[in-house]
């Protein structure tokens, strides 16, 4: 377990599930309680663990929410959606960085704490997760919570500088999983080289 732990390196966050190819769960269980308890990993939250980031003027470091996401979503065998605030700020729509984030998910709703920091998975319908994992998942669910009245030109041409080829016939491809108005702008942005 530890050599894997060492290869993924600092950052990593995981959970018992990436280890019971080495062992029974009661095994894994203690091995990995035994090295939270020598300080070699951090338990972050229940059943998730991460290898700790030093950096070298502030110290220790919280892991990232996207390694948090990953290892959820691997554990329960989910999928996961960003949404809200989060959602806007991984686009470069909003500079705000969010007391709490919310993923769409279809697995059960869940709440993590880290320190000031609440994860919040929020069962959804299929429909809302059809475009999970896509950049347009990411651009409905961001342009959703900034809202109809407050996107204007300036979003619309900040989201378009962020978009690759590739990106742009994803949105073409996924016109029919948005509302009405945020279809209107990824058509508009899938049309544009």
């Amino acid at each position: 377990m530890l050599a894997r732990i060492k290869t993924r390196g600092e950052g990593w966050v995981f959970s018992p599930t990436d280890f019971l190819d080495l062992g029974s769960r009661d095994a894994v269980d203690k091995a990995l309680s035994r090295m939270a308890a020598t300080g070699t990993i951090r338990r972050v939250a229940r059943g998730l663990y991460d290898v700790p980031r030093h950096h070298h003027i502030v110290g220790v470091t919280a892991p990232s929410v996207d390694k948090i996401a990953s290892a959820l979503s691997g554990k329960a065998g989910i999928r996961l959606q960003p949404t809200g605030a989060y959602a806007a700020n991984l686009l470069g729509l909003s500079d705000q960085v969010p007391a709490k984030v919310i993923f769409l998910t279809d697995g059960r709703s869940k709440r993590v704490r880290l320190g000031k920091l609440d994860i919040v998975l929020k069962q959804t319908s299929p429909r809302n997760m059809a475009t999970a994992g896509r950049v347009s998942g990411l651009v409905i669910q961001a342009l959703r919570y900034l809202g109809k009245t407050h996107v204007k030109g300036d979003t619309v041409k900040r989201l378009d500088r962020k978009l690759s080829p590739d990106d742009r016939k994803q949105l073409s491809k996924d016109l029919a999983y948005a509302p009405a108005w945020i279809g209107d702008i990824m058509r508009r942005l899938s049309t544009k080289s």
